[in-house]
């Protein structure tokens, strides 16, 4: 019964990717819900999990390496994460945004060079040398999908791409956890507010976690510039802000 199953399982490898996916989101969301109140976003529980479940496994390509598992590879390839941030951009209405104002298109450029600023210098530090290796973890500070998609079409090694993907992960729950604290204090309290929050920390899943603990009804406005910052990392990932540590570094 269980070689029947396994046998299954492997050949529609890529519906047992999405069903094993899927039952991980289902346990990362009650875990938020019951455990955490929801100061601890499920999407940021799924990706612990999906990080412990690769380290376990070992090898270059993680569970992908498993055969059951092998439909990994496709659903977490290149081709499905772009879908869906393109699917996820175009959700957004341009007008909705200008409504915002001019502070919220210099918060979303703000907010992304400054996180790339301090990820490509925390790179540097701890040794990193190469323009590729320090602009795919500056990107990945700026969030945990601009890491990977930059890394991606610069030719970062898996290594690199997977520290993006942590700085971006360590930067979601620390503003999942902040945000209802230094709501008050910062004047978080209208969508306007919002949409510059979200402009600033751009991190999709820590804006909404956050600001879902502090009021529900600002979630969309800060979830709409949090999209924007995530498009535009990911235009400038890899041309402009390359390019720019790739100038930085020749006079270093």
């Amino acid at each position: 019964m269980i070689q029947v199953l396994e046998a299954v399982l492997t050949k529609n490898a890529l519906l047992t990717a999405f069903a094993v996916v899927g039952l991980t989101m289902l346990v990362s969301y009650w875990v938020s819900a019951k455990l955490t109140r929801g100061r601890l976003h499920g999407s940021a529980i799924a990706i612990l999990i999906g990080l412990l479940m690769a380290a376990l496994a070992g090898g270059k390509q993680g569970v992908a390496e498993i055969p059951m598992l092998s439909g990994m590879g496709l659903m977490g390839g290149a081709m499905l994460r772009d879908l869906a941030i393109v699917a996820t951009a175009f959700g957004v209405r341009m007008e909705e945004f200008t409504k915002s104002g001019v502070i919220g298109v210099v918060s979303l450029f703000t907010g992304l060079l400054v996180s790339f600023l301090v990820g490509g210098v925390v790179a540097f530090a701890f040794g990193y040398r190469d323009a590729v290796s320090i602009t795919t973890i500056g990107a990945g500070a700026a969030t945990y999908i601009v890491g990977p998609v930059t890394g991606g079409a610069l030719g970062a090694s898996s290594e690199i791409i997977a520290l993006s993907v942590a700085a971006g992960l360590v930067k979601a729950i620390v503003v999942m956890i902040a945000t209802p604290f230094v709501a008050k204090p910062i004047g978080l309290n209208s969508p306007r507010a919002a949409m510059i929050f979200g402009g600033l920390m751009g991190t999709n899943s820590g804006v909404m976690a956050g600001l879902a603990a502090t009021d529900p009804k600002l979630v969309p406005y800060g979830a709409m510039t949090a999209t924007f910052y995530t498009g535009l990392g990911c235009l400038l990932g890899p041309s402009v802000l390359f390019f720019f540590v790739r100038a930085i570094l020749s006079f270093v």
